[in-house]
């Protein structure tokens, strides 16, 4: 039996995917404006500032049941207006499977709400390790001054809702108040 070597690769400090099979996704300002309450505020910024990249191993096909996915999330820093940098958030297509986030540099708030919109607020950081339940939507904010990177693992056929996120929103924003984060009721 011949021993094979690894084609992909993982960065334990940066959190940076390299390899077979690795994709990545960008997300700019423009593309995720409609998530911000400022409106002005957004529309004055430059609509191609990266907000957050993802990157993704992708060995199985997105609805394959047993399978798992690993990724990486890259939230930069900064506001609009006085609500920081997020990602847009999203439910599961499959509501009832859960996902692993963990925190591997930078910090920020983990944002969870259910379908009833109960929501809570989870300070992450380097080393904190998040289990997100079934039927709960989330979101990542960047409340620092550097880049927030964060690790993930879930289910290939938990599949993405980001649709209910962009038609309800969040029941909360974290904005920028005497210069910490708080968490506001919407």
């Amino acid at each position: 039996m011949n021993i094979t070597e690894s084609k992909t690769f993982i960065n334990y400090s940066t959190g940076i995917l390299k390899g077979e099979n690795v994709i990545e996704s960008v997300r700019k300002l423009g593309d995720i404006k409609d998530i911000y309450t400022d409106k002005k505020a957004i529309n004055r910024m430059d609509q191609d500032q990266i907000a957050y990249k993802v990157q993704m191993h992708n060995t199985e096909n997105e609805g394959k049941e047993g399978g798992l996915y690993i990724g990486t999330s890259f939230l930069y820093p900064g506001r609009v207006g006085d609500e920081y940098f997020m990602t847009k958030g999203h439910y599961h297509q499959k509501r009832d499977t859960a996902e692993y986030y963990w925190c591997i540099s930078g910090e920020g708030i983990l944002l969870l709400m259910d379908e009833t919109e109960n929501t809570n607020a989870v300070k992450i950081y380097p080393g904190s390790l998040n289990y997100i339940q079934g039927n709960i939507a989330h979101r990542l904010v960047n409340t620092g001054e550097n880049i927030l990177v964060i690790g993930a693992c879930w289910p290939s056929d938990a599949g993405h809702d980001y649709g209910s996120i962009a038609e309800h929103g969040f029941s909360v924003s974290v904005k920028s108040i005497n210069g910490k984060p708080e968490v506001i009721s919407r």
